[in-house]
This record gives structure tokens, sequence and C-alpha cells, in this order.
């Protein structure tokens, strides 16, 4: 996922569901300057989620006990 963030960021938003963030990241995306904005906007979009599931897992992890 993280290839597909690097080189099609506007289809890594709309891949999580974030339709919208996708169309204004394809938008970003289509000059070409803006397109390393907008890979490195994705990518970090990509880890800041995974960070979130991991914390929401270690959370329920701690109520269980």
């Amino acid at each position: 996922m993280t290839l597909v963030a690097i080189f099609l960021p506007f289809l890594s938003f709309m891949l999580r569901g974030r339709i919208l963030t996708g169309i204004i990241c394809l938008v970003l995306q289509v000059t070409l300057i803006g397109w390393i904005p907008a890979a490195i906007w994705a990518t970090i979009s990509l880890q800041n989620a995974r960070a979130d599931r991991r914390n929401e897992k270690l959370i329920r992890a701690l109520k269980k006990k």
C-alpha cells in the first residue's frame, strides 16, 4: 500500500474510502510539481492511519484486563 501511496497518491485515498480527499489529491497530482507533495501527503496519511489502528488495538487489549 505504501508503493500505491507513492506512485498513485489519489488511489491510496480512494482505496481507504476517503473519496473527497482522493479527488483533491488527484487535482494536486495532475501537475508534475504537485505530484511530490501529493505523494508525501498520501504516505504520511497512510502511516497515521496505521498508527491509529495500532493504538486502538492496544487500547482494546488494555480494557480487557
